[in-house]
């Protein structure tokens, strides 16, 4: 994966210090960086050096380990190890965590033996909120436009937008988006026709909704998958 460009240096030493808190508190939430304005989804900076790649697999680990319902009859051991082989997806991980998104695993593609990253954070990652839907929107919209918008924030980091199964595999292993919404894939014959789809968890139940393609809500966010 290209980066395209290069984080500023006092984002990427705040970056680092976020992950070693979290890493010293065990886990233990803190605020998640807020990366805007997101004027051209730089979300991917330099590859990392090796004190920083420590910290962070620590990071990983620590909510691996924590979360081990999310990954039954996994081995982290095996994760990092494919880790080990792409910085790409270190890099994507970066990005992901950098933006409020806690990635961890959450299963295995038993066809291809990839190992499977969702945003796990509790509430749609607040480094991506107030996005249109995709390009074509974000490009239609004349007035108050957003930031940039789901798609191509998603493509720039790396990941695919999780899609409506997948967005209730998720809902399988915990509750998330009580409060917040996520922009979700949507299929080509509702995007045809100036619609997208989007998701949240209320009153005890997972829900579907439509909306425009230009609309975008401080409370909406999208969540994504990185295959590794």
């Amino acid at each position: 994966m290209e980066t395209s460009s290069v984080w500023p240096a006092t984002r990427r030493r705040a970056v680092v210090e976020s992950l070693r808190r979290r890493l010293h508190a065990r886990c233990t939430p803190v605020p998640a960086l807020q990366l805007h304005p997101l004027r051209h989804f730089d979300w991917v900076g330099p590859l990392m050096n090796s004190t920083e790649k420590d910290t962070f697999l620590r990071l990983l680990q620590n909510r691996f380990e924590k979360h081990m319902h999310r990954h039954r009859g996994l081995d982290w051991a095996k994760v990092q190890a494919r880790l080990a082989k792409s910085a790409a997806a270190l890099a994507t991980l970066q990005a992901m965590e950098a933006s409020g998104g806690e990635p961890d695993v959450i299963g295995c593609d038993e066809a291809t033996g990839q190992f499977l990253f969702y945003d796990c954070a509790a509430e749609s990652p607040p480094g991506r909120r107030s996005l249109c839907f995709d390009r074509e929107a974000l490009d239609a919209r004349k007035e108050n436009k957003p930031a940039g918008n789901a798609v191509d924030a998603a493509a720039a980091m790396g990941i695919e937008l999780l899609d409506e199964a997948q967005y209730r595999a998720l809902q399988t292993l915990g509750e998330f988006d009580l409060k917040a919404s996520s922009w979700i894939a949507t299929p080509a014959e509702v995007r045809e026709l100036g619609g997208a789809l989007f998701c949240d968890r209320r009153y005890g139940r997972v829900f579907v909704y439509h909306n425009g393609v230009q609309s975008y809500y401080a409370a909406r966010g999208f969540r994504g998958l990185l295959r590794v």
